[in-house]
């Protein structure tokens, strides 16, 4: 597509931008059997409709407010009345009257969702080359997310093969496979070799020839059955395949010439158009929409050049066996994609209605997203995403339950448009607002034959409670607001409500992001505690650590830990959700205060000025302890927040703040050194990513809900004009 087509193009009374015309109608429309004049009446139709009723509860959301700031500033000083809190809640409708008990209704729903536990990718689609590694990371190679990672407790210090790390993978492998895949009479430190015969798995050792504990585990093989190339085992739902070759490097230091452990990994991947982007137009909407038409259509390639070779990556294909039952066995090669639309807040210069205004981003999203999707649901031939006939929709910053009725109802009418079966998008509902926390079951009710996941997420979240009880007083520092009150309660009535509602064995309870991409061995010491909970998804920041984290779901039964939990009945009321995370007049010291200042400031700067400058919504961004971290406008919301907060109850002044800025703009510049793409924000402190940040702090408090997007929609947009 030209990538310099200007100007607006009438459609349906809509102002389009002609980037958008051109997208959809000559790459998204063609095969789909939709006509251009039946799509762009169905969203101008919609925008008609819809459109207000979405600015309505924006407006809404304003003034349930501006009822809590008043609410709270006439109580700052005094205890906390937890009693009062709540009833003034339900006095202005910010609590909702709970209704009777239910189940969801939701149907054909793909077994990656709705029956088998195990890590979801999030990746930004705008990047086709993470897209595609996200898609593709369905399977991951064991070996080598031990050997290149700290995970075995240090990171590999020689570029080359190491012969001792080797025995070391090899040694936490077969270990694993003790837990997961179990040999009845000998361990897996044993093993030898392996023969297959009449269905069954024998595995040599010194001792004789052991079978596996459970022979039910044994799903099929490759290869020669006296010499396979490879065996596939299942546990829990997830495949495990032990490939077996002599000739590799590793093979010399196992007696069995394993070469590699492949773990069935990322089930599922998350194709985000929100959080971790950074689309401010019609340029970089078609630039997402493109990737994510191309992952639907299974066209998407990249091009990759490592020096001076040149490769191209695409979508997997699917795996082959020989079952058990000595049939043709496929496994499914790629992660089941979900795209993630905006939220009902931001609207885009992409389209203007009829009086010239910007629509609601998200029902373009809608619309858009859904119609690529088409492109999968009509496919006759070759591999698909949904095989159940699905579009996943994940739903993001919904503020209650009319906010998710308002979601239902918009692809309602996509569904009409595109001639789609009622209840064809399956919707991921968000629990990151307190608002729908609060009042998820409803919130749940309200999508009950289209939900599909429920997912918390714990910075928007704190960054919502900071912003909604902001008048209440200081808040606890970041760091200790993981051991507040609220969190516990809001991580279990998370899966409480979601087993409650039939959610289990239909849909996903997930947690949410490991932030740190290179602190393997920490991940897998504490992310265990996420199936545990008896959440059967939780998100990852790259394919090796999906790889790393599934180890987690073959070590916990996540569909008994569920059991158990539904049993025991709820573990945390309303109550303890509502408590506010207030310092309580605790007395820091000059020092400490000075420390959270700058790793807050630190932290703002490091990620805005990526995206401002350069258009990069996520990425690992060193921490003020040079640690690399996720960052993304969740993370930059509870750190701004936090410091609005601060300054408005005094605990810093506005020179305190603006000064750690300033020192903080010079450590980002120094970590960003080697980017050439990089323009310093030290010592002039006059560039719109600097501008931009001072006002995520110093306007926090007017920002709505203390979202980021606009502020940094608008410095984008002014640097790309430029």
């Amino acid at each position: 597509m030209d990538g310099h087509i200007i100007g607006r193009i009438m459609r349906s009374g809509l102002q389009v931008d002609a980037l958008l015309v051109d997208f959809i109608e000559t790459r998204a429309l063609p095969g789909t059997g939709i006509t251009a004049n039946r799509f762009w009446a169905g969203l101008a139709g919609t925008v008609t409709d819809l459109g207000p009723k979405n600015r309505a509860l924006l407006e809404r959301r304003a003034e349930v407010q501006a009822e809590l700031d008043a609410w709270h500033r006439t109580r700052r000083g005094t205890p906390f009345d937890a009693a009062a809190h709540e009833a003034f809640l339900r006095e202005i409708g910010y609590l909702l009257p709970e209704g009777p008990d239910f189940q969801i209704d939701t149907s054909g729903v793909d077994p990656e969702i709705a029956d088998i536990p195990g890590p979801q990718l999030v990746v930004p689609v705008m990047n086709a080359r993470y897209a595609l590694n996200a898609a593709n990371a369905r399977w991951g190679s064991l070996y080598d997310a031990l050997y290149g990672t700290d995970a075995l407790g240090s990171p590999p210090s020689d570029p080359d093969f190491d012969p001792a790390r080797g025995r070391q993978v090899v040694t936490w492998a077969r270990d694993f496979l003790d837990v997961a895949v179990p040999l009845a009479g000998a361990g897996w430190r044993a093993a030898q070799g392996f023969v297959v015969s009449d269905g069954t798995l024998g595995v040599r050792t010194p001792e004789g020839l052991a079978p596996l504990a459970d022979p039910g585990q044994f799903a099929g093989h490759s290869g020669e059955t006296a010499a396979p190339d490879a065996i596939l085992l299942r546990n829990h739902g997830l495949h495990i395949v032990i490939h077996i070759d002599p000739a590799a490097r590793v093979s010399a230091v196992d007696p069995a010439h394993i070469a590699d452990i492949r773990l069935e990994a990322a089930l599922s991947a998350i194709m985000d158009c929100e959080d971790s982007v950074a689309a401010v137009d019609a340029a970089d909407k078609v630039t997402a929409y493109g990737n994510w038409l191309g992952l639907m259509s299974g066209a998407l390639t990249e091009t990759i050049r490592k020096g001076e070779q040149i490769s191209t990556r695409r979508l997997a294909g699917d795996l082959a066996f020989t079952g058990a039952d000595g049939t043709p066995l496929s496994l499914k090669g790629r992660a089941l994609m979900l795209v993630r639309n905006v939220g009902h807040l931001m609207t885009t210069p992409a389209i203007l209605d009829t009086e010239g205004n910007e629509i609601g981003e998200g029902i373009m999203d809608a619309f858009v997203t859904t119609l690529c999707a088409l492109h999968d649901l009509n496919r006759t031939n070759g591999p698909r995403n949904s095989a159940t006939g699905s579009v996943y929709v994940v739903k993001p910053k919904m503020h209650g339950p009319e906010e998710v009725a308002l979601a239902v109802e918009i692809f309602d009418r996509v569904e009409d448009v595109l001639g789609l079966p009622r209840n064809t998008v399956k919707l991921g509902i968000m629990d990151e607002e307190r608002r729908t926390s609060a009042n998820l079951k409803e919130c749940i009710r309200a999508a009950r034959s289209r939900v599909a996941f429920i997912n918390t997420g714990f910075l928007d979240r704190t960054g919502d409670e900071i912003h909604s009880a902001m008048e209440a007083g200081p808040m606890l520092r970041k760091g200790e607001m993981k051991d507040a009150r609220w969190i516990r309660a809001y991580e279990d009535r998370n899966v409480d409500i979601g087993l409650a509602c039939g959610l289990g064995g239909r849909a996903q309870i997930g947690k949410g992001m490991w932030a740190a991409p290179d602190l393997m061995a920490a991940m897998l010491a504490q992310k265990i505690a996420h199936p545990q909970a008896g959440a059967n998804c939780a998100w990852v920041p790259s394919p090796t650590a999906a790889t790393l984290h599934v180890t987690h779901y073959h070590r916990v039964d996540v569909r008994a830990r569920q059991a158990e939990i539904a049993a025991a009945g709820p573990r945390a009321g309303l109550r303890e959700l509502l408590t506010i995370p207030l310092a309580d007049g605790a007395r820091w010291s000059p020092a400490e205060i000075a420390a959270e200042v700058e790793n807050n400031a630190q932290g703002i700067l490091g990620y805005v000025v990526r995206w401002v400058d350069q258009g990069i919504g996520c990425s690992k961004v060193p921490d003020i302890h040079d640690i690399g971290l996720m960052e993304d406008r969740a993370t930059c919301r509870i750190s701004s927040q936090a410091l609005a907060n601060w300054l408005h109850h005094g605990v810093v002044s506005e020179a305190q703040v603006m000064a750690a800025l300033r020192r903080m703009a010079a450590v980002v510049d120094h970590q960003n050194a080697g980017d050439p793409a990089y323009g310093a924000m030290a010592p002039g402190f006059d560039g719109l990513a600097f501008r931009a940040a001072c006002d995520l702090v110093f306007l926090g408090r007017a920002q709505p809900s203390g979202y980021t997007e606009p502020v940094l929609h608008r410095a984008r947009q002014q640097a790309k004009t430029h």
